[in-house]
């Protein structure tokens, strides 16, 4: 996606999120009023004036700071810092210039990135007298907002757009398809989507938790264009301690919310817990193609009864979502990635798939004469027809004399039939059963 690209940096806690959150019109990144809450780059498009570009959101910077979450904040804010088009360095036009923002500005300055100094949260007309502290940073006239109350961001963006390069695609992309990476925390997530991409694009250690917000990052394979969505994590809850995290789980369900498909991400040297079925059953109750990928499966001492033992248990465990594929992966050492991308590729397809209502009702009358429909007191079902209805997921209405007479197991039945004939391996096929009379 050849898009402009606008990064905001700056120390911690002066209003960076907030700022990020009212450019791209909703809640993405976490804000609260403690340093160090965002510590992933953050993406999200972004519109102004029917100019689109991706905004990217940072965790505050401390140079001296040299805590291994703080070292990797930075090692985040570099990388954003060398693709960013436009720059906006963010201080608190409140407290006035400190030692950090100089450190900061340093940064800036030797990156040879064109940045806007951004004098956040001047929520008053008034100008206060410590603003004229940052003309000192030498880099140019400070432009007052205030992200918390949306004053002065037209002006902003009027000066944004200014920096975008002539040959940045600033029209509305085509729809893409967004993969979402759930499962409980330090499965592998982050790891697995930092091999894809080919770059530490999210944080990964070994501290649990880690990732709190929701990262997107945009990649391309095959003929299809992808968002990859990271997510927290899902812990159990006597474990979320402190607000951020319930704020976290609160991000990860949205992710989901908005995702096309969700890969379920599990350690293979724990198989599957509570935390993986509740996720897994949240995607699955709202209609999104499913993947189950099996990471960490270069840790296992396998015989020739591993793969199928492990695979029985995981469709015992996870027996609601019987059509999601299973492929054993291992994120560190790339083995059956590429698969995985392939296997989305699939999966995409089919959760995209029409059947026409000819062969649609071809299958049901076959089924039908193969199985007779479930009869009560005298009274049998009947099918009249079906069609096809949306995608995304499939869903199919079908017409009967009484839906009191359609058993659960007989709809599984009808899925089945249509399942031997077209697949839609990975996605969920919803039915709707309308009760008409026969001359109706």
């Amino acid at each position: 996606m050849n898009r402009a690209i606008v990064c905001i940096v700056g120390r911690p806690n002066v209003g960076k999120s907030t700022l990020f959150n009212r450019i791209v019109g909703e809640r993405i990144s976490i804000t609260e009023d403690k340093p160090g809450v965002t510590r992933d780059r953050i993406y999200a498009e972004a519109e102004w004036l029917n100019n689109y570009f991706t905004l990217i959101d940072t965790g505050g910077l401390e140079p001296d700071n040299e805590d291994t979450i703080m070292t990797n904040i930075r090692k985040q804010a570099d990388i954003a810092i060398d693709t960013a088009d436009v720059i906006l360095f963010v201080v608190d036009g409140l407290e006035g210039l400190t030692s950090t923002d100089r450190e900061v500005a340093n940064i800036l300055r030797r990156s040879g990135k064109d940045v806007i100094l951004v004098c956040n949260k001047i929520d008053t007309p008034k100008t206060p007298d410590q603003i004229y502290e940052f003309y000192e940073l030498g880099l140019g006239e400070p432009m007052l907002v205030s992200g918390e109350q949306a004053l002065g961001l037209g002006d902003l963006l009027d000066e944004v757009l200014k920096y975008f390069p002539e040959d940045k695609n600033v029209d509305e992309d085509e729809d893409v398809v967004k993969v979402t990476f759930i499962g409980k925390p330090n499965v592998g997530k982050s790891s697995l989507i930092n091999y894809i991409l080919g770059e530490e694009r999210v944080i990964v250690t070994n501290i649990p938790g880690t990732t709190r917000d929701s990262i997107d990052s945009y990649f391309t394979y095959g003929e299809n264009s992808y968002v990859l969505v990271d997510t927290a994590g899902l812990r159990r809850k006597k474990k979320i301690y402190e607000e951020i995290e319930r704020y976290s789980v609160v991000r990860t369900l949205a992710a989901v919310d908005r995702s096309d498909i969700c890969v379920l991400v599990i350690d293979a040297t724990e198989g599957v817990t509570e935390q993986d079925t509740k996720i897994a059953g949240y995607a699955h109750d709202n209609g999104k193609a499913m993947i189950i990928a099996v990471n960490k499966w270069d840790l296992i001492d396998k015989d020739g009864k591993t793969y199928r033992s492990f695979e029985k248990d995981l469709r015992d465990t996870l027996g609601f979502m019987s059509y999601a594929p299973i492929i054993f992966i291992s994120a560190k050492t790339g083995q059956r990635v590429n698969k995985l991308l392939d296997l989305v590729n699939v999966v995409n397809n089919n959760y995209n798939l029409r059947i026409s209502t000819g062969v649609l009702n071809d299958i049901i009358n076959q089924a039908v004469l193969m199985n007779q429909p479930p009869s009560d007191k005298g009274r049998r079902l009947r099918i009249y027809y079906g069609t096809q209805v949306a995608v995304r997921p499939p869903k199919f209405v079908v017409f009967i004399n009484d839906k009191e007479l359609m058993h659960f197991s007989y709809e599984r039945y009808l899925e089945n039939q249509i399942r031997s004939h077209f697949g839609f391996d990975g996605t969920p096929i919803q039915f709707e059963f309308r009760q008409r009379g026969k001359g109706d």
